[in-house]
């Protein structure tokens, strides 16, 4: 007897517990919905991109990073995410001429632009030259930061013919094409493989290996 005193005891301030949660879940329960419509009726931005030389008009939620509109959208998924934080450069591609790690932009703010990624450097049956030299001197190892790494590449040896100096330019009037240079600019690609010295030998190859 004692037992079922103490069991309804038990049911009945269970019961009253679940009463005094019930407001708190049904106000809980009622901001869901409000916060999932909230985010199903984010308007849809208009954006024209020219991507490897081939124009796309695209509509994007306005969150959606350059990155995932080209892998999602476009379905280039040469360009890899690998950190998605802007620090192993895994994500670059040129836009306009300038590099740039496209998980830290977004879609929208490069409408009308022109975006380079590593399919439209070159194809398998007429290689970049920069892609050859890759293959050449054995710069991308298990592969996956070597479309950043091209990509970047291409443009480090752009900036230096144009002169734009860097932070361990000795001559601001002269840039000279050198491994600190190189070394400096490619800094923001990280390889795990660790294939730094072959990417540098590929680089000096495609420049001609014109050194100061």
């Amino acid at each position: 007897m004692p037992s079922d005193q103490i069991t309804r005891r038990g049911m009945l301030r269970g019961g009253t517990t679940i009463a005094a949660a019930t407001p708190f879940l049904s106000s809980a329960q009622a901001a869901q919905p409000a916060a999932a419509s909230s985010r199903e009726g984010t308007p849809m931005i208009p954006v024209e991109l020219t991507v490897n030389g081939r124009e796309a008009h695209l509509q994007f939620d306005p969150r959606t990073s350059l990155l995932d509109a080209l892998r999602e959208h476009l379905h280039l998924t040469g360009t890899k995410k690998g950190c998605d934080h802007g620090q192993c450069g895994a994500c670059t591609v040129i836009v306009e001429g300038r590099r740039i790690n496209s998980c830290l932009t977004l879609a929208v703010m490069h409408d009308g632009e022109a975006i380079t990624t590593i399919e439209g450097l070159g194809t398998p049956d007429k290689l970049h030259p920069m892609q050859r030299a890759f293959i050449t001197h054995d710069g991308y190892q298990c592969g996956y930061c070597t479309p950043g790494q091209i990509c970047s590449a291409v443009a480090v040896l752009e900036e230096i013919e144009a002169g734009i100096p860097s932070h361990v330019t000795d001559d601001l009037d002269k840039v000279a094409l050198t491994d600190a240079e190189l070394r400096e600019r490619m800094s923001g690609n990280i390889c795990r493989c660790a294939a730094y010295p072959n990417i540098i030998a590929a680089m000096n190859d495609v420049a001609g290996g014109a050194k100061a």
